[in-house]
């Protein structure tokens, strides 16, 4: 009797003084959220240039031109802190000419430059800007190009759901291995998108061009989160 009690005990279970950490059952899984959102911001961007034999002109003309556009976008509602230079670029042109049947290329006239970004918040004066803009002296107008305001945040929302998502999954993953969920080990949040589908227009001659004030459909953004929660198992 003593023997075979001896022989069936446990021994490998014994830690004979030694601590021994027993692996934590867990579960790792992505959860997924999106929605659509209605696009609350507008960019535009407007541009002059101005071609002169003279360096000093050209700058000059175009300074003028993009000082005059600049408080024209003030004066219709836009704050000072979203109205951005873009670029500026003076450059002289290079002419080719033919000499004695040599191709060569001589200085030309003076090309410059400016051109800045508008940010609209108020939708509603979304054409009445475009038609200042295209009336305003500038040369190259580029917009509205509708898209969120990130400053809103507008993702943060999508946490909560993605974590539910995650935890649903979960839920089915750790019945099939016949356990439950215990406590959230961790939560990572992944990857996240949007996807901006902005309405172009380029600048026309007169604002009668624009189609007549017709409305412009501001359209929506489809925005994205994904996390990864690690749950442990009971």
């Amino acid at each position: 009797m003593l023997l075979a009690v001896l022989y069936f005990f446990p021994w490998r279970n014994i830690t004979w003084g030694r601590v021994v950490m027993s692996p934590e059952r867990t579960v790792t899984v992505s959860g997924y959220a999106e929605s659509d959102v209605t696009n609350q911001i507008a960019q535009f961007s407007a541009g002059v240039n101005a071609v002169n034999d003279s360096k000093d002109v050209a700058v000059k003309t175009v300074n003028d031109k993009i000082n005059a556009v600049t408080e024209a976008v003030k004066n219709f509602g836009v704050a000072a802190a979203d109205i951005q230079t873009q670029s500026i670029n003076v450059y002289q042109e290079q002419v080719s000419y033919v000499d004695n049947g040599v191709q060569k290329t001589k200085p030309g006239q003076w090309n410059a430059g400016n051109t800045i970004s508008i940010t609209l918040r108020d939708l509603t004066k979304a054409n009445g800007l475009a038609d200042l803009l295209t009336s305003s002296g500038a040369t190259n107008v580029y917009g509205p190009n509708f898209q969120l305001d990130n400053s809103n945040k507008a993702e943060d929302a999508l946490v909560a759901a993605a974590v539910a998502n995650a935890q649903v999954k979960a839920e089915e993953m750790a019945k099939a291995s016949g356990a439950t969920l215990d406590k959230v080990i961790s939560v990572t949040e992944g990857s996240s998108g949007n996807v901006v589908y902005p309405v172009a227009m380029m600048a026309k001659t007169d604002s009668s061009a624009l189609g007549g004030g017709a409305a412009l459909e501001t359209g929506t953004t489809k925005i994205s989160k994904t996390v990864t929660v690690i749950w442990s198992l009971k």
